[in-house]
Formats: structure tokens, C-alpha cells, sequence
């Protein structure tokens, strides 16, 4: 299907939301076009379809509940906001202005956390695949337009497991913590709703303290499964461009609430104008 011959609710104009660069930016593995033009993904047991027309994202859901996308895409807030602390460093408006359309999804906070664990020391094609695998293997069975899909599985469903039980999904060593997490979260030492209404520091130290996850992959559960906008996850694309772009004095905290939309916007600048697609 083109997009011309796309038809769905409008969800909202598409210089609020760029599906390309919303789903490209690496902050989600469950989204994928065939096209370029029409994107489908599923959510919390909800399968979508997304495609800019006609200067509107229009979509189509399993649910049907707009209200959910839209808090899904994060479109009560005001990105424009943020436009003057943007404008403070040069570096920094020229990626705002590149990756304007950006927006940090509302991502259910297990499946974040999980899949950034999986993420560390890996590139974002062996991901995605990682992720649909252990959900083809442990989700449940989704149909929308005729099409199969799977949810991605609980945490209770995957603290019943061994790591070797993931073996097919090809996680490697990530399939121990993958394991360790989903027994915290299954048995309630760790409280994934409790820990984001933790100022921002104590939800990382509390993250911090899981089996195989560091720094990096804290600040990714925080950022687009907690929902804390100050978070600034930094990894090799993010280290190189800091390193060429900003002085040594750059302080990400100085950004406040918008350090997670500065870094995804410095991130998809970066993976964009790279030699190096990882």
C-alpha cells in the first residue's frame, strides 16, 4: 500500500510528529516500514499503523483508542519549549533544526528496560531483531489487518525462565541479566512504577543496582520508559559528538528537562551524517 491510498484517523500534523526520525532515532525496536512511508509497531498489546499524508500522521490501531496514542507520542507537550535553550549552543540548534519532528515516546517502562539491556554493546539491526525474536518466542500472538504480530513479554513470563532458555533468540550474555531483571520487577524488589516517581538520580541509582546494567542503559530506561525527560544517555555516537561539537565545560544537566530531547537530537544527527550506520 501507498501512501496516497493510506487511510486512518488523523493522529496529529506531521511538523508535530516525523515518523521517520521519531522511529529511526534509536529510542524503540518495535516499529519498521517496508515502504519508508507507511510504519507499523505494536505497544502494550496494541498493534498500529502510522503514515505522514497530506501534511497529517494518520493511523490506524487494534484498540482504536486515540487518547492512547497520543500520550503514546508524547503530543501533550510543547516541544516548541524548548526551542531557546536549544538555540544556546551552535552545535545544538543545528541538530534541533535537523531533527525537528523528534519526539521521546511514552514506552511502557519494563519493555524500555529490557530492551535497552539487550541494547548495550550492540547496533540497532541486531537489536530490533533480538527484540522481535524474544517476542515471537514469549509474547502473545497479536492479529490486526490480517497481519500477525506479537506483544512483548512480561516479566513475570520471562522470570519463569533459564538464560539458556533464550538461546534461540540469540541475546547472548545479555540473556542473564535479561533473566535477572524480569525476576526483580516479577517479584517486586523492583517497583517500575514507584521508581519514576523518584527524582532522577535516585531512579538511576535504583536501576543501577540490577545485574548488567549500567550508566548507559539506566539513562535509556529513564529516558523513554520512565519518562525522565533530564536524563542524556551517552554512548559511542553520543561520545564522539560531544567530544568534536561541545567543549569539555558542556554540562548536560544544565539543559534540565530537555537533556533527553538535546541528546536524541545531537544522537540522530550524528548515526545521519555518519560513515558508520550502527
Amino acid at each position: 500500500m501507498k501512501a496516497n491510498n493510506f487511510l486512518g484517523t488523523k493522529l496529529c500534523t506531521a511538523d508535530e510528529l516525523s515518523l521517520y526520525k521519531t522511529f529511526e532515532c534509536g529510542q524503540c525496536f518495535r516499529w519498521n516500514s517496508k515502504d519508508g512511508e507507511i510504519y507499523t509497531g505494536v505497544s502494550d498489546g496494541r498493534v498500529a499503523k502510522l503514515c505522514e499524508k497530506n501534511g497529517a500522521v494518520l493511523i490506524r490501531s487494534s484498540d482504536g483508542d486515540i487518547n492512547y496514542w497520543r500520550n503514546y507520542f508524547d503530543l501533550q507537550t510543547d516541544y516548541s519549549k524548548s526551542e531557546d535553550i536549544m538555540k544556546k549552543h551552535e552545535h545544538l540548534r543545528k541538530a534541533a533544526k535537523f531533527g525537528k519532528g523528534i519526539r521521546i515516546l511514552r514506552q511502557d517502562k519494563w519493555e524500555a528496560l529490557c530492551s535497552f539491556i539487550i541494547s548495550q554493546c550492540n547496533n540497532i539491526p541486531r537489536i530490533k531483531g533480538i527484540v522481535e525474536r524474544l517476542s515471537e518466542a514469549f509474547g502473545d500472538k497479536l492479529f490486526f489487518e490480517g497481519e500477525e504480530h506479537f506483544s512483548f513479554p512480561t516479566a513475570e513470563r520471562l522470570s519463569l525462565l533459564k538464560a539458556d532458555d533464550l538461546a534461540p533468540i540469540r541475546a547472548g550474555y545479555r540473556a542473564e541479566y535479561i533473566i535477572a531483571a524480569a525476576k526483580a520487577v516479577a517479584d517486586g524488589s523492583l517497583n517500575l512504577e514507584e521508581t519514576a516517581k523518584l527524582p532522577a538520580k535516585e531512579a538511576k541509582e535504583v536501576l543501577l543496582s540490577l545485574t548488567g546494567v549500567g550508566s548507559k542503559v539506566a539513562d535509556c530506561a529513564m529516558l523513554y520508559g520512565l519518562h525522565k525527560t533530564e536524563a542524556f544517555p551517552i554512548d559511542v555516537w553520543m561520545k564522539r559528538a560531544l567530544k568534536e561539537h561541545f567543549s569539555e565545560g558542556f554540562d548536560p544537566e544544565a539543559l534540565g528537562e530537555f537533556a533527553g530531547l538535546a541528546q536524541q537530537y545531537i544522537f540522530f544527527l550524528a548515526r545521519s551524517t555518519g560513515n558508520d550506520k550502527q
